[in-house]
């Protein structure tokens, strides 16, 4: 049935988008709390990818961003059987884990990934073998019954929730073990030959882990042809044989700090060509001094814009935690000129950042998306975990110097993705708790 015939669900969306045009799709099967939906936006092909469950197996199907129209679908797919403690337990807050499915650019070409964590080979006589299956299919497949190009099986050994998996340096990269955006223990993917290379011990790949203290908790962010960009995990980052972050500091930065003389420098993120690094100004350890915030090219570590801004991270030292956990991820627009990262933000083409943390007044912005003429959307952050109220949905203008936000009102619906093809891309829930993807077109 086409997706694009029925009546549209009604979204309270933001101006620039006619929420009368566009298309739905429901799933039914996605419990009612996970930690990932499986919907992505595929590169290269302008179509967007989701996964469906049936008796038979999964099946991952790709819809026309404009139309809705399948493109195509592929042969059911049977993943290995779930780890103990997948389905969660919604009573105690833990969310189910479930298949998903990611789009990866790799060498200038799309595809799509199904993947899921199992036990392979487990039965009454075999204790099986943990691992992360993952199936390649190509971005401009055709057809209804659409094999994997391959399937691939990456070793790990991780509680339900505690598996990552994004491809944001041009390489599939494979985290698990903790929960949290970049686990220390990681596999990168080549879905192109399907070889796997294991980064067992990341404290080992930069030569400065040899006289640094606390390399012991280093990890990898994200992988490019050039090889892993690699976090220590005392401070210091830096692709191995290529470039160290001591190289690529902003102006008026210490390159060590801490009672340690720690490398300063941290990575917060990563995303498509990018990486988002906090660090540490006036070299006093525990300084109440606004960070240092800097946007660098993942390749050659290129220093692109940076910026003194309040938001400390994940801790109030303003040195982020070396570990996995990160507030908010860092998104950009679909041509790349805008990233931010909850109230961080940058329009790289002018080199300029944007901070919309607190000023004691205006409250506190954290973005959640980005278009290409600059306007942002997110929530206006109320500091308060103990607040049940419906969250403000704030927009913000990136080519000013102040981001000029203003509040939308509760209840708004902010577009999950904007890269879809000119259109903006909407999750929510319907009346039946069923998973709703929603595409609306820009006016």
């Amino acid at each position: 049935m086409n997706s694009a015939a029925k009546p549209l669900a009604k979204l309270s969306v933001p101006a620039a988008y006619d929420g009368a045009k566009g298309w739905d799709e429901t799933l039914n099967w996605v419990p009612d709390s996970v930690g990932t939906l499986p919907v992505t936006v595929v590169p290269r092909s302008e179509s967007v990818a989701m996964m469906y469950a049936a008796s038979d197996g999964y099946t991952v199907k790709a819809r026309d961003a404009r139309s809705g129209q399948v493109r195509w679908s592929s042969a059911p797919w049977n993943p290995p059987t779930p780890v103990e403690g997948a389905a969660g337990d919604p009573d105690a807050g833990e969310a189910a884990e479930i298949p998903d499915v990611v789009g990866v650019e790799q060498d200038g070409r799309g595809y799509v990934v199904a993947y899921a964590h199992g036990m392979r080979g487990k039965d009454d006589l075999h204790e099986g073998a943990e691992v992360v299956r993952l199936a390649v299919y190509a971005a401009g497949a055709s057809g209804s019954a659409v094999k994997p190009l391959r399937e691939i099986d990456v070793p790990v050994s991780a509680d339900p929730g505690e598996v990552q998996v994004g491809s944001h340096g041009g390489r599939l990269l494979v985290g698990w073990g903790e929960e949290g955006m970049y686990p220390e223990s990681s596999h990168a993917v080549d879905v192109v030959t399907g070889k796997v290379t294991a980064y067992k011990e990341p404290g080992q790949l930069l030569p400065q882990c040899e006289e640094a203290v606390g390399c012991s908790n280093s990890r990898v962010m994200a992988v490019g042809a050039d090889g892993p960009l690699v976090a220590m995990g005392g401070g210091g980052f830096g692709v191995p044989r290529r470039w160290f972050s001591d190289d690529v500091r902003p102006a008026g930065v210490a390159a060590e700090t801490g009672v340690l003389d720690s490398p300063n420098g941290e990575v917060y993120g990563v995303t498509d060509g990018f990486f988002l690094a906090t660090w540490e100004r006036g070299g006093t350890y525990g300084a109440d001094v606004a960070p240092m915030w800097s946007v660098h090219d993942l390749r050659t570590g290129e220093l692109k814009a940076s910026m003194a801004c309040a938001y400390k991270g994940t801790t109030d030292s303003g040195v982020l935690e070396s570990g996995a956990t990160r507030d908010y991820p860092v998104i950009t627009s679909p041509s790349g000129r805008y990233l931010a990262a909850g109230p961080v933000a940058f329009d790289l083409k002018r080199k300029k950042g944007i901070c919309l943390q607190s000023d004691g007044d205006r409250k506190t912005i954290l973005l959640s998306s980005i278009q290409d003429d600059g306007t942002a959307y997110g929530v206006v952050d109320e500091d308060s975990a103990t607040s049940d109220a419906e969250p403000v949905i704030a927009q913000a203008d990136l080519t000013t110097p102040t981001g000029k936000p203003k509040a939308l009102g509760v209840g708004a619906d902010v577009p999950f993705q904007t890269s879809v093809n000119g259109s903006g891309l909407f999750l929510t829930r319907d009346d039946d708790k069923n998973v709703r993807i929603s595409l609306r077109r820009q006016r």
